[in-house]
């Protein structure tokens, strides 16, 4: 995975004070592969946001936001590529057949990619961690629960003992090249936040780069969870209404939150706005009336890369 970023490997947005997007840094280039990215954006001090993408197309649109940067939601994966809830359904190999997709749509847009469970063993995560890495994965998250696993923010959701996820973490940090690595817990809902903490630290302790304790229930938790992991890339999940606060970005920062991911926002944006046009074009049988509702051709067209395509076409006539 090849990004641009400016020679202070920061690219920081000035008027909202998170990591901005490539288009609107400049200066003096430098080349950076995806976990690399990463990392410096992470060590710039300021949090990172993550949009949820869930195929190139959302991809697309992640990128002309402005995002350089985006996590491909396995909840979002699930929904769009299977019409079907985030329950474990998704497979191994339709999730990094969408990643390897969404790489060659915006091969500049460093990609964390949802691993769930690894998809088995730990033979089996060295196998995830493989396939991520030769889709040009960026990141990985790595979880607890126990297959088939659920969205973090459902009921009913179980986890395996700690030394059998723990092996599982182990196996991918020792397999890994460059993939930046997150151990997701979920024991807060099935356990208890302690020992969600506890597994937390065990993941530290492993070499883990980031630490994801999902689904606390309120920023006095959230004080909690940062409180007793000093020093280390913690994510904050975003899910509206979820079980989790809905806070900004700067106010996550604050309580020591890093890595924010915002994974099903442009999803559930997505899926209002389809509601909405079909339910007018069902009702008047058009959308003539209602052009504000949409994107025009040309608009389509250019974020989709006909321009390009066209320029092709001059250069090599037939």
């Amino acid at each position: 995975m090849r990004a641009v970023l400016t020679a202070n490997l920061l690219g920081l947005d000035g008027e909202t004070g998170w990591v901005g997007g490539l288009n609107r840094v400049i200066g003096q280039t430098l080349v950076m592969n995806g976990p690399d990215l990463l990392r410096a954006q992470l060590a710039s001090g300021r949090p990172v946001l993550l949009p949820g993408v869930w195929d190139p197309l959302s991809a697309l649109v992640a990128a002309e936001a402005g995002f350089d940067v985006a996590f491909l939601s396995g909840y979002a994966v699930a929904g769009s590529y299977l019409g079907m809830p985030d329950v474990g359904l998704l497979t191994q190999s339709e999730i990094v057949d969408v990643a390897r997709r969404v790489r060659i749509a915006v091969p500049g847009l460093a990609l964390v990619v949802d691993a769930d469970t690894g998809y088995g063993n730990p033979i089996n995560t060295i196998r995830t961690v493989q396939l991520w890495e030769q889709a040009g994965a960026a990141a990985m998250f790595l979880e607890d629960q126990v297959f088939p696993k659920k969205c973090g923010h459902m009921t009913g959701k179980q986890v395996v003992p700690r030394e059998d996820w723990l092996a599982k973490l182990r196996a991918a940090l020792d397999h890994r090249t460059s993939l930046f690595v997150t151990a997701r817990t979920d024991a807060r809902a099935v356990i208890g936040l302690n020992e969600a903490l506890e597994r937390a630290r065990m993941a530290r302790d492993l070499g883990a780069d980031a630490l994801f304790i999902e689904a606390p229930q309120s920023i006095g938790e959230m004080e909690q969870i940062a409180a007793a992991l000093p020093g280390c890339t913690l994510v904050a999940n975003m899910v509206e209404a979820g079980l989790t606060p809905l806070l900004t970005p700067t106010e996550l920062g604050e309580l020591g939150f890093s890595l924010i991911v915002s994974p099903v926002t442009g999803l559930f944006s997505v899926v209002q706005s389809l509601r909405e046009s079909f339910a007018i074009l069902r009702r008047e049988g058009t959308l003539r009336d209602h052009r504000e509702r949409l994107v025009d051709f040309s608009s389509f067209t250019d974020l989709v890369g006909l321009p390009a395509i066209q320029r092709a076409e001059r250069n090599y006539p037939s």
